[in-house]
């Protein structure tokens, strides 16, 4: 486990027992920070408080991408390792590299793996062309020990032959950096059809020896979505550098795992069906050195899913002639100007809280990837932006999008955008986009959320940026009220949810297709979808539809036996047949307590929980928009905060699982706000920190950086709403730029200690809220703020924090809707 030593402000995290990929990595960041604390300077590099290899790891699995990007980048630039890795790097020593490619995606969970394509390995042939090892087993090396590094914008890593690979990018193109070994004749493989998921369709690629240019392309699977889907990507490798490299032997290759080897010096030309007899794809690609020995070689990447033309074009257009150092220097200026949006008063934080918070905020501007102008199937030519990877909102409605409300509405809105085309082009908004394609629905129409998020709180602003109010509500309506025929990847299963109040379980659906699992929490999901959709209603004046939507939103109560008992506590979630009657389902079954053998609680067709990636004990926390409800299902104020530190003593609790988000802020409902901050203290505590295994499971397309920003900041978002729970920062003092409301707000924390960076606190250490005032005025409640009064028009909040662990919210609980809450629109 982590010990976290807080005797000071330059306190760090130390693990025990893990190490950092790199020493030098977390050498650099601490002695930035310190260097920062000294000079107590307000320019300050805050990429270099970044730590990319945080969720790397191969024990909790965060599935993170430490690869050269810039914020939102389409391209990633990274080492692709054996065994899992699903974003392509792993820290594990054990694993072997595969070659260098430029497309990942960060922090998702499938385990296939994502993207990976057109990987270029370094080598060593002393015995020239024909003797490289070019198949994907046999080029496979072992990397130097602590020779892994990466910043905001850069990759590198040192193989065990001595070759260093490091790596710069722009948005749909990057640079490739080798240097060799002094006397050797560097030598490359391209490969074509070893994406990372094994999904290799089809394609071509061609060499022209006198331009120095390969170009290539095909088709390859979805990695979280129908295995019939497929996408359309091209690259174009420039390997000339300007003129200042020369190339020696160039060639084709085809190769398999079983004996085939073959290479064709001089060939330029390889055209390749997919295989239809199955097995592994038909390895292949391209082989080329270089004259003279260089120690040091540049390859030029253009990336694009229109075409190879265009991939060329885009690198011709992003990067040009710029070198590698002037290529880094401008996407590290990119990582400056968005990290920059939240500013801390580094010189009393703890050190562990800067960098946790900044390679937080970094994650959270990786993805989704801006592939505007680059669309392909319904998107093709398309005049809206266009983000792949949205997979999946399911994830990112909770604590993504209310983060980036705060600080970056300008590419919000483009999201958005990107959403509303997706129901122009496909009848309904996206829930999960991997790879350029519809990805498997979790939860329902969880979008709805995200651009009801917007709406709620940048509604007078919308047109400006670009959004018609009018159609994103004729967006939600569609994902409301009309069921799609196929409801795996797009939409609800609204009819049957229309018929009976809720999604039952084992109900004859005349009318669609789809995995009629998750009965349970996809009726709760539904419910908090309608809740957006109802909030969007009241921003238009729709009164109708406020009255609908907010009677479907109280939905999630009809799937609420009062009857079913756990651990002496009564009243659980469950699945319901049509006729009224509940299915029973144990309702620690897929929670850590589960005592079944191997059972299955995600998308399988064997999942009988009725909750995805979810127990009852979990999902019977779950309505962000009532929680005021649930306390009187549960019994009152009492049994609800006995229940609720149960669920945490007793292990129930997730911390990397979506559900389980806000249930360390449910005491803020019953009134004991100071309960909230002790245990968002355990959980960051116990579950965050700055090594390799520093998240508690996957990023989740950085759901989990965007809630740990939340948490040190002291705030949590109820989603669809314009209201922040207060809870209490673990920093004396920061504020979030707004630039395009040129506001800024600064929070001020008096009385702040950085001993109160701990778990437990330590008695007569002040981290609970005594007052807040907004701009001078007391705020309405110590609980919970609004959009609209602080962080949209700017200023000053002042949180008093104090050592008395019995206060209370000194005015209203947080709202919920059935007992007069979200009554007006702002």
């Amino acid at each position: 486990m982590v010990g976290w030593l807080l005797a000071s402000a330059a306190a760090v995290c130390i693990s025990t027992t893990y190490a950092q990929p790199s020493p030098k990595v977390q050498a650099r960041i601490s002695a930035a920070i310190a260097a920062a604390q000294a000079s107590n300077s307000t320019n300050i590099d805050y990429t270099a408080f970044v730590n990319p290899f945080i969720g790397t790891d191969h024990t909790y699995y965060g599935d993170v991408c430490p690869g050269a990007s810039v914020p939102f980048g389409m391209v990633k630039f990274t080492t692709d390792f054996t065994g899992y890795a699903p974003a392509g790097y792993n820290s594990d020593p054990s694993q072997k590299a595969r070659g260098i490619s430029p497309l990942h995606d960060s922090g998702t969970g499938s385990s296939l793996g994502t993207y990976g394509n057109f990987e270029v390995m370094p080598l060593l042939c002393p015995s020239g062309f024909h003797t490289c090892t070019t198949t994907l087993e046999a080029r496979e090396r072992y990397r130097k020990n602590d020779s892994d590094d990466a910043s905001p914008g850069y990759f590198s890593l040192t193989l065990d032959n001595d070759i260093k690979i490091e790596a710069t990018s722009t948005r749909r193109a990057g640079l490739e950096r080798f240097t060799f070994p002094k006397g050797s004749k560097p030598y490359f493989v391209l490969d074509l059809a070893n994406d990372l998921p094994a999904s290799f369709a089809g394609g071509s690629l061609d060499i022209d020896p006198v331009q120095g240019r390969i170009t290539l392309g095909g088709q390859y699977g979805s990695s979280f979505g129908p295995g019939s889907y497929h996408y359309q990507v091209f690259a174009c490798y420039d390997l000339l550098n300007g003129g200042t490299q020369k190339l020696s032997e160039y060639g084709i290759w085809t190769g398999d795992k079983y004996g085939l080897d073959a290479k064709g010096l001089g060939q330029t030309h390889l055209n390749l069906s997919q295989n239809l007899i199955g097995g592994t794809p038909y390895q292949s690609g391209a082989l080329f050195s270089y004259e003279g020995n260089p120690e040091e070689v540049i390859l030029r990447v253009g990336i694009s899913f229109v075409s190879a033309n265009q991939a060329c074009a885009n690198a011709e257009e992003e990067i040009g002639k710029s070198s590698f150092n002037e290529t880094l220097k401008a996407s590290k200026a990119l990582w400056q100007e968005k990290l920059s949006k939240i500013e801390i008063d580094v010189v009393h934080t703890p050190h562990n809280v800067t960098e946790m918070l900044y390679s937080s905020l970094y994650r959270a501007s990786l993805t989704p990837n801006n592939a505007t102008l680059e669309t392909q199937g319904a998107f093709a030519n398309t005049t809206s932006f266009y983000f792949d990877s949205l997979y999946c909102s399911w994830d990112t409605f909770r604590t993504f999008y209310p983060f980036m409300t705060l600080h970056s509405p300008v590419e919000f809105a483009q999201i958005v955008d990107n959403y509303i085309d997706g129901w122009r082009k496909l009848g309904w908004m996206p829930e999960c986009r991997a790879n350029n394609l519809p990805g498997w629905t979790q939860g329902g129409s969880s979008g709805d959320n995200i651009v009801a998020q917007f709406a709620v709180n940048y509604h007078n602003e919308a047109r400006a940026l670009g959004i018609d109010l009018n159609e994103l509500y004729a967006a939600l309506v569609t994902d409301g009220q009309v069921n799609p025929p196929e409801w795996n990847t797009l939409g609800r299963q609204v009819n049957v949810y229309k018929q009976f109040s809720y999604v039952p379980f084992a109900v004859l659906d005349t009318g669609s297709t789809g995995r009629q699992t998750r009965e349970g929490s996809r009726t709760v999901e539904y419910a908090f979808e309608d809740f957006g959709i109802r909030q969007v209603a009241q921003v238009l004046g729709k009164t109708d539809d406020v009255a609908y939507y907010t009677n479907r939103s109280y939905w999630y109560r009809n799937v609420w036996d009062a009857t079913v008992k756990s651990d002496g506590y009564q009243g659980f979630m469950q699945k319901r047949l049509p006729n009224g009657t509940f299915y029973y389902t144990d309702p620690a079954n897929c929670s850590p307590k589960d005592t079944r053998s191997n059972p299955e609680c995600s998308l399988q067709e064997d999942n009988q929980s009725g909750f995805y990636e979810s127990s009852s004990w979990e999902y019977s926390w779950y309505a962000p928009h009532d929680t005021g409800y649930l306390v009187e299902l549960m019994g009152g104020n009492t049994t609800f905060t006995n229940r609720l530190d149960h669920f945490f003593e007793e292990g129930y609790y997730q911390a990397g699982n979506e559900p389980s988000f806000q249930t360390p802020i449910g005491y803020h409902y019953v009134n004991q706000p100071w309960r909230s901050v002790d245990r968002v203290r355990d959980v960051v505590i116990n579950n965050f920190n700055i090594e390799t295994e520093g998240l508690p499971g996957n990023d989740d397309q950085a759901a989990m950086a965007t809630l740990l920003s939340f948490h040190l900041l002291g705030l949590y978002p109820v989603p669809s709403t314009t209201h922040y729970l207060i809870v209490s920062p673990f920093t004396p003092k920061y504020t979030i730029h707004n630039s395009y409301l040129n506001t800024s707000t600064t929070v001020t924390v008096t009385n702040y200690s950085p001993a109160s960076v701990a778990y437990p606190i330590p008695n007569g250490v002040p981290a609970y809220v005594k007052n807040v005032t907004i701009n001078g005025r007391p705020a309405k409640s110590r609980c919970y703020i609004d959009f609209y009064d602080t962080f949209k028009v700017g200023g000053e909040i002042e949180i008093v924090v104090t050592e008395d662990k019995t206060y209370d919210c000194g005015g209203p609980v947080p709202e919920s809707l059935s007992m007069g809450g979200f009554a007006r629109a702002r």
